[in-house]
């Protein structure tokens, strides 16, 4: 009764996904408008493209720019267009919205570009544990991608899943 001890798991035709793969390169860093606006307020055009070219961009070198407003200011079109001009250069990314939203964004955008040829007739196991914060919009928008390729979509471990879709026969 010496068997030796077979994994199972490994040795199954599941296809793990871990959505950590995803997860967006370099830091995330928000620029918040309000801060060059008078009263926090009123965007004044020229105080506003001094301030843009006086500040130092390069701190942004290699890095993700979440750029957003964080009071109820009306903020004209062309200053979202000026900010991203002067920061744009030394960013890897730059996006309109808080840092949660960039990585909502940037997940919509990584997963939109997968093969999903090779998920067709597959068991599929989204992984559910990550050290990095995946959004559950990130699940969401993968499972959607997957549901017409795949014969089975399961989330959690290989060891232990939840059932979440199975393509009926």
């Amino acid at each position: 009764m010496n068997q030796p001890l077979v994994n199972r798991v490994a040795q199954s035709s599941l296809k793990t996904i871990n959505l950590e793969d995803y997860f967006p390169n370099g830091d995330i860093e928000s620029f918040d408008l309000k801060d060059y606006l008078y009263m926090e307020l009123i965007l004044k055009e020229k105080d506003f493209r001094t301030a843009l070219s006086e500040y130092d961009w390069s701190q942004y070198e290699g890095k993700n720019l979440a750029v957003h407003c964080s009071t109820d200011a009306i903020i004209p079109v062309w200053a979202w267009m000026l900010v991203v001009t002067k920061a744009e250069p030394f960013c890897n990314q730059v996006y309109m919205g808080d840092a949660e939203a960039f990585i909502r964004q940037a997940y919509v955008k990584e997963l939109s570009q997968l093969d999903l040829d090779i998920y067709t007739d597959q068991r599929i196991v989204i992984k559910g544990c990550s050290d990095k914060p995946v959004p559950p919009s990130a699940y969401l928008e993968l499972t959607k991608l997957l549901r017409p390729y795949a014969k089975s979509i399961m989330y959690g471990e290989p060891c232990s899943t939840v059932p979440i879709y199975k393509k009926k026969k």
